[in-house]
């Protein structure tokens, strides 16, 4: 998925992570999961320090949680990241196994 930003989201399945990256193709974070009978737990999220404070970190998250509810999946947030996102963003709460 590609924002008017110029960033772009993409699950790296081999790697269990889902990238943003930017308009050169720099990575510029990722959100790491593990996924187990039908449940992805978001456990760890890194953000470039140089790409701090540009809503990265909320683009990806709400990428990664709209591509995992369409695949079907819930979701376990043990990243303090992801977890504080979904608090925030009530209408992705229905995702939380």
């Amino acid at each position: 998925m590609t924002d008017p930003q110029g960033t772009q989201v993409r699950n790296n399945v081999e790697a269990s992570r889902f990238e943003i990256t930017v308009e050169d193709g720099r990575v510029a974070g990722f959100t790491q999961y593990k996924e187990r009978d039908g449940v992805r737990n978001f456990f760890h999220t890194e953000i470039g320090e140089e790409f701090g404070g540009q809503g990265i970190g909320g683009r990806l998250a709400r990428a990664a949680l709209d591509e995992t509810r369409a695949d079907g999946i819930k979701v376990v947030a043990t990243c303090p990241f992801i977890k504080a996102w979904i608090e925030k963003h009530p209408d992705y709460q229905d995702l939380l196994a």
